[in-house]
């Protein structure tokens, strides 16, 4: 008996249960297939225009940066502007997202490295599965396409969204990645990213970077 086993057996043990009845595990398979809907703040349930708008609001109310394109062609000028703007170096990491790797990044001067961070990178791109306009998040999976190394150590991260991708509650975005990835096959994590990472614990004195990227930029693609 695996440890695994043994916990679960000392679980059963407490309820006074076997784990295999009828009733008990149809019960909770009716559950899992017919979970109630939590509360959903209104502030999210707008569309459109007011949806972007919503968006790009929160998103530089937690302390991220944000700007639009009207196509994906021009994400690498954009990010290049941005970087430059900011006195830094013309080097981005990326993973093998296919939506990233269709951008004429040879049109700019950025020095472009792919795969996982190793943690020498300072700045890196990732694109979004999805966004959530109530509070400006972002929706990370994990895998090759976007490596969640570039979530957390680079100093600097910035992040593509289509703007059809950005919906107005967590809730829609969950749907969805159940949608994409269908049962059984979900992505090993999904990483929510609201603004850079900061810390207060300090005195609570704001500190930016204290476990993640110190700055967030994020790039709307209005396609």
């Amino acid at each position: 008996m695996s440890a695994r086993d043994d916990i679960f057996a000392n679980i059963r043990r407490s309820l006074g249960v076997k784990g295999s009845e009828t009733i008990r595990r149809q019960i909770v398979a009716d559950r899992l297939e017919r979970a109630p809907k939590g509360v959903i703040p209104k502030r999210g349930q707008v569309s459109g225009e007011d949806r972007i708008a919503l968006f790009k609001t929160m998103v530089e109310t937690a302390l991220a940066t944000v700007t639009e394109v009207a196509s994906p062609a021009e994400v690498p000028q954009s990010i290049a502007l941005f970087l430059r703007n900011h006195n830094l170096p013309a080097t981005l990491r990326m993973g093998e997202d296919p939506r990233l790797q269709a951008m004429p990044w040879s049109e700019t001067a950025l020095e472009i490295a792919q795969g996982p961070s190793e943690g020498r990178d300072l700045n890196a791109v990732s694109h979004a599965f999805g966004g959530v306009a109530e509070s400006g998040t972002l929706a990370m999976v994990s895998g090759p396409e976007n490596p969640s190394t570039l979530n957390f150590l680079p100093d600097n991260h910035i992040v593509v969204v289509s703007g059809k991708d950005i919906a107005g509650d967590y809730e829609s975005v969950w749907n969805r990645v159940r949608f994409a990835y269908g049962k059984g096959t979900m992505p090993r994590t999904v990483n929510w990213i609201t603004g850079p990472s900061r810390s207060g614990d300090i005195e609570q004195t704001l500190l930016l970077g204290a476990h993640g990227p110190r700055r967030l930029h994020v790039v709307v693609v209005r396609d």
